[in-house]
């Protein structure tokens, strides 16, 4: 019984600092989609071409260089829900939540080196890389970024509202946004463009659900 009680307390002190983290997380998040789409256009007008936009690839730099951080904010964010949702978790779900979690860190740095390399080609060559490196970076940074990445933010999702779900810690406008954010992740993204910046949405979501919770106990 002791445990019990001691572990009663410890979801209440997290919420807050989830959401701080989660906001952190999700305003980078998408500010690094958004430099990406915009400096490694889908269709460009010529592939020697692209690398002309010196504010657009000031714009990522400055975005990959603030990646690691988003990283971290998402660590934090994930330890902070664990210890919001507690013991009451059940273990399968929090196994996938905290493998999905891990993979996508994982992946994002990946992208990050990836993107970053092709800006350092770009700087080193003054009449832009080859067109068919340009292709090949083109199609790994977006491979990347939506058949990978994005797929374990989809498990992570999917995995967190059903825990959320389960024990009855989102409501239920919170639970349907994961959930369909978790399946346009699975299933839209490498479809539709920009459809990535569903998962800092969520995230955003989730971190402001938090914010606004009062903690049980009349705690501030």
């Amino acid at each position: 019984m002791p445990a019990a009680t001691g572990q009663s307390d410890q979801p209440h002190r997290s919420p807050r600092a989830a959401g701080v983290a989660g906001v952190v997380f999700a305003v980078l998040l998408a500010a690094t989609i958004v430099a990406i789409r915009i400096v490694f256009p889908e269709l460009p007008p010529a592939a020697t071409t692209w690398h002309a936009n010196a504010f657009g690839r000031a714009a990522l730099r400055v975005a990959l260089a603030l990646l690691p951080f988003a990283g971290i904010a998402f660590l934090w964010f994930m330890a902070a829900l664990r210890t919001y949702i507690g013991a009451q978790e059940d273990k399968f779900f929090a196994t996938v939540f905290l493998g999905g979690g891990l993979l996508f860190v994982a992946t994002l740095f990946e992208l990050a080196t990836v993107a970053d390399s092709m800006l350092s080609i770009a700087d080193m060559s003054p009449g832009g890389p080859p067109p068919q490196l340009w292709r090949y970076s083109h199609h790994f940074t977006f491979t990347l970024l939506s058949s990978y990445c994005m797929r374990m933010a989809a498990v992570f999702t999917l995995s967190t509202t059903t825990i959320g779900h389960r024990l009855h810690l989102f409501p239920r406008w919170l639970w349907g946004l994961g959930y369909l954010v978790g399946a346009i992740l699975l299933v839209v993204v490498t479809r539709v463009p920009w459809s990535e910046l569903a998962f800092p949405f969520w995230a955003l979501a989730v971190s402001c659900r938090m914010l606004a919770a009062r903690p049980a106990g009349g705690g501030t």
